[in-house]
């Protein structure tokens, strides 16, 4: 009779110890392919990438560049019209940026313009001569210094990506609100 009770505690604890094992090598299995499916290989980390950042500066890049092909067609001066061309340049090739980043966090790009560079559209629509001209350069100037506040902001994210672009981008930022005063 003892030797069956101990037999049978002897694979009581087997059984135990072998679903320990299965149990630790599921958790295991299950980081494994948790990381992999987020890009990782296990013992690395990353952080999350900021997905409304990127929205929010490719919809503040789509309104700069309508805005600024709008300034080469109605502008007065031809500094305003180098300007618009500098803004369809400059913001045409961070959202070409921003889709390569977006591509890699699994956002959707999108083309239109944020809400505030819709508005500033058409007011700038129903302008024409010098008006535009003052009306542009007073938009483009608020526009830059707060896009230069939000990017600021974003190179202490701690996504590291776009902390990376915004302090790429803030050099660009700052000669864009330097050139709008000077018109």
């Amino acid at each position: 009779m003892k030797s069956l009770t101990l037999t049978a505690m002897g694979a009581v604890l087997l059984g135990a110890c072998s679903r320990t094992d299965t149990y630790e090598s599921n958790v295991d299995e299950a980081i494994a392919v948790e990381n992999t499916t987020n890009g990782m290989t296990a013992g690395t980390t990353t952080s999350t990438i900021d997905a409304a950042f990127i929205t929010e500066a490719m919809q503040g890049d789509n309104a700069e560049v309508a805005i600024g092909r709008l300034a080469q067609a109605q502008g007065t001066s031809q500094k305003v019209k180098d300007f618009g061309r500098l803004l369809v340049d400059d913001h045409g090739s961070h959202k070409e940026e921003l889709k390569t980043l977006a591509a890699t966090a699994g956002v959707t790009v999108t083309d239109e313009p944020s809400a505030d560079g819709k508005a500033n559209l058409e007011k700038l629509k129903a302008l024409s001569g010098v008006e535009f001209d003052k009306q542009f350069k007073s938009m483009m100037i608020e526009d830059h210094t707060k896009d230069i506040a939000k990017y600021e902001t974003q190179t202490a994210s701690s996504d590291e990506q776009t902390a990376a672009l915004a302090q790429k981008t803030l050099p660009i930022l700052r000669k864009h609100l330097d050139a709008a005063k000077a018109l």
